[in-house]
């Protein structure tokens, strides 16, 4: 009987190991430890057993509740593997509560009634869960299956002792030893059939994974591809099977690598094959078999194929994002119309000239086309990029090898030589050009003759920087366009300076209309007869801080290019109308004050409106204003003039034509437009008194007279101005034989009299 309980000890722990250890290599089949375990529980019932039936109390007592604790743990690891080998899952709230119930029940049985009665109760559990297993298995494969009768064959077998006794031990012990050997077997095979199907399960999830995969997959040996998934083939245009498999048989890198790259992937996959490097990534240029070029990206390192080293390559197609990043940067670096390059170009190749300090010198020529809108204006916009794109195709073909040609803007282009001569280089390529545009620019419809403006930066020279010789030559440029024909002009040291500072005025002029620096100053208009004050100009000055005043004819001219004229018109008047208003209310004589108008003011719709609203605001009479505006401005604008001047003089405003004779003086003006007076200009009253001066000046205050108009002699400077225009018909003279542009206090003077 020894020899038995030793051998099922021995059986019980081989098998309970066992198990274990398939638990240890594949951790998700949990149910080979927790039967592992029950079968470990088990390994030590025979001492406990043997220590039962001492004839020593204490050891009779040890065994006893031994065997209870060795029983209960058996059936609660029985049952809970059980659960996990037919997938099903037992809460650990339910495990203590099986373990305390199924030990509280199977000691109490033992205790109160005998070891006879306690056998039964756990080989009636055993049997019950090997049953239940069997139902639960019953749609597993025979294996599993095979496991539940086993676990139930071991249940009834504990019967034996149950109706034997003592005298059944020995044949108990040795059933339950080949039984337990027979349910580790199956166990183990059952493990090792879920762990088979477990892997190819991830393998045919890996497969589908890199079949579908838009990554490109493949393993290479001695030059050769020995695997590769759909999305490989597809990269490399093997969109064929029979194709594919004969380009694969021959070898791939001299079919699919750039000659000049061969060496580097040879000793690349050296490396790769033979440990040397864990893993390596690059990318490159390569050919597909249907003669594409691809830009691929790759990632490699080592296998083992078929029990030989290999390697494994993920290939990434970056042709489209290739391509598309090439384009974008065509389109930062080069024109969409001509082809040339562009802005962004000339600069990045004007710093690569700067910063190669061997270079003894270079010329930039900006070219701009003359009156270019007028293509645009009288053939349309498409016979305009036709001129263009003509002009850019003649400039690259005669310059082609002296100079590289760009196109900067709408009608600009620029020209870039390397040339240690600048001076001579640069006379040679505008005489080129000059050339070029000697003979008729042939479009598809039409022959154009073309002028253009060319501005010179030579470097060494007072330039720093690209951004200094682009500004110098665009700044010559702008020199040669007041040239007639195709003009050259070179940059000088002054121009880029001259740029600086006119764009420094404009930004000042924004900051003295916010900080109202502008002063009026009001020249008097007098009766040409008896010389009595009948009004006065309001003429406007800017008190620049750290400059001193500055004249109109300084900042009139930016405020008209900036658009900054409105607001400023509309100070103007603002003060003017503020300044009547003071004379009113200081109780003295008061004259009409004259305002000039802008041609973007009386372009405005709402101009008249705003007019009205500031006499309003400072309760000023409409009498009390006159408007004046150029003669260039009501030519340009007739019908705007015409509405506007209407709407004004309804309102009791008087609007004056200022320098009339400058521009295009006709009847017909003066007859369309509601005016209420002329006013002549300087140019025409200082050659007075000369015969024709006067005939001129005669004849205009004829027709005023024939049209009910009033007529003002500007810049009268000496006594015979004077005479010359009471003669000739002028009603007012203003001038600075009368007074210069007066200030406030002068001014308030003329008013009461004192001057």
């Amino acid at each position: 009987m020894i020899y038995t309980l030793a051998v099922y000890t021995a059986v019980t722990l081989v098998t309970g190991v066992a198990l274990l250890l398939v638990w240890r290599n594949d951790r998700s089949q949990a149910f080979t430890r927790l039967l592992g375990l029950s079968h470990l529980a088990l390994a030590f019932n025979p001492l406990a057993y043997l220590a039962w039936k001492h004839p020593d109390p204490i050891l009779h007592a040890v065994g006893q509740v031994v065997m209870i604790g060795l029983g209960t743990g058996y059936i609660v690891m029985l049952i809970m593997g059980g659960a996990h080998l037919s997938h099903r899952k037992i809460a650990p709230r339910t495990c203590w509560m099986l373990v305390a119930g199924f030990g509280l029940f199977y000691g109490v049985i033992t205790q109160a009634l005998s070891s006879a009665h306690g056998q039964m109760a756990l080989a009636t559990c055993n049997t019950l869960v090997g049953l239940i297993l069997i139902w639960w298995l019953r749609r597993q494969p025979l294996s599993e299956v095979l496991s539940g009768v086993f676990i139930t064959l071991c249940g009834l077998d504990q019967f034996t002792y149950v109706m034997l006794g003592e005298a059944g031990v020995e044949l108990q012990t040795a059933l339950a030893s080949v039984l337990r050997v027979m349910l580790c077997l199956t166990l183990i095979y059952a493990a090792f059939e879920r762990s088979v199907k477990q892997i190819r399960g991830l393998d045919q999830r890996f497969q589908e994974l890199v079949d579908r995969s838009h990554q490109g997959v493949t393993v290479m040996r001695n030059g050769k591809v020995v695997y590769a998934n759909p999305a490989f083939l597809r990269i490399y245009g093997l969109s064929d099977p029979e194709q594919a498999r004969q380009a694969l048989l021959n070898p791939w890198l001299d079919a699919t690598v750039p000659e000049a790259d061969r060496a580097a992937v040879v000793e690349r996959t050296r490396r790769i094959i033979l440990g040397h490097v864990s893993q390596e990534s690059w990318e490159g240029e390569r050919v597909s078999l249907d003669g594409r070029r691809l830009q691929l990206r790759f990632s490699a390192w080592q296998v083992e194929w078929d029990g030989q080293p290999a390697m494994q390559m993920v290939v990434t197609d970056d042709t489209e994002r290739h391509d598309a990043m090439r384009a974008l940067l065509r389109r930062a670096t080069r024109d969409d119309l001509t082809g040339l390059p562009n802005r962004s170009a000339l600069l990045q190749r004007l710093r690569e000239l700067f910063a190669d300090g061997e270079l003894s010198g270079f010329v930039l020529v900006s070219l701009d086309v003359d009156r270019f809108k007028l293509f645009n204006d009288a053939h349309g916009h498409r016979v305009g990029d036709q001129v263009l794109q003509g002009l850019a195709q003649a400039l690259s073909h005669n310059l082609h090898g002296h100079a590289e040609v760009m196109r900067l803007g709408e009608d600009e282009f620029a020209l870039l030589a390397v040339a240690s001569d600048g001076p001579a280089t640069a006379e040679r390529l505008t005489r080129t050009v000059r050339e070029v545009l000697a003979q008729p620019l042939v479009l598809p419809e039409h022959q154009f003759f073309l002028d253009v403006s060319m501005g010179v930066a030579v470097h060494p020279s007072q330039a720093h920087g690209p951004e200094g010789l682009l500004q110098a030559a665009n700044a010559a440029m702008h020199e040669a366009k007041r040239l007639p024909g195709t003009s050259v002009h070179y940059a000088q040291e002054h121009t880029p300076n001259g740029m600086g500072a006119l764009l420094t005025a404009e930004q000042a002029l924004r900051a003295g209309l916010k900080n109202e620096e502008f002063t009026l100053l009001y020249q008097p208009k007098v009766d040409a007869r008896d010389h009595r004050l009948v009004g006065f100009e309001a003429l406007v000055r800017w008190d620049r801080p750290g400059q001193g005043r500055i004249s109109p004819l300084d900042f009139i001219p930016a405020a008209e290019r900036t658009g900054l004229i409105v607001p400023l018109g509309a100070l103007i008047l603002t003060q003017a109308c503020r300044q009547i208003a003071q004379w009113r209310a200081d109780g003295g004589a008061v004259v009409p004050v004259a305002v000039n108008v802008s041609p973007l003011q009386l372009l405005d719709a709402g101009f008249p409106t705003a007019v009205m609203r500031t006499l309003a605001e400072f309760d000023v009479p409409p009498a009390l204003l006159t408007l004046e505006i150029t003669e260039s401005a009501a030519v340009t604008h007739m019908a705007q003039a015409r509405d506007q001047i209407g709407q004004l003089r309804q309102q009791g405003v008087e609007v004056a034509l200022d320098d009339f004779g400058t521009g295009f003086s006709s009847l017909n003006m003066l007859r369309g437009l509601p005016l209420s007076t002329v006013k002549i200009d300087r140019s025409l009253i200082d050659p007075m008194p000369a015969p024709d001066a006067a005939a001129v000046v005669k004849s205009i205050c004829d027709l005023a007279g024939v049209l009910s108009l009033e007529v003002v002699a500007e810049g009268v400077e000496t006594t015979e101005h004077a005479a010359a225009a009471l003669a000739a018909g002028c009603n007012v003279l203003q001038g600075y034989y009368f007074a210069k542009p007066l200030d406030v206090p002068a001014a308030s003077d003329w008013l009461q009299g004192r001057r």
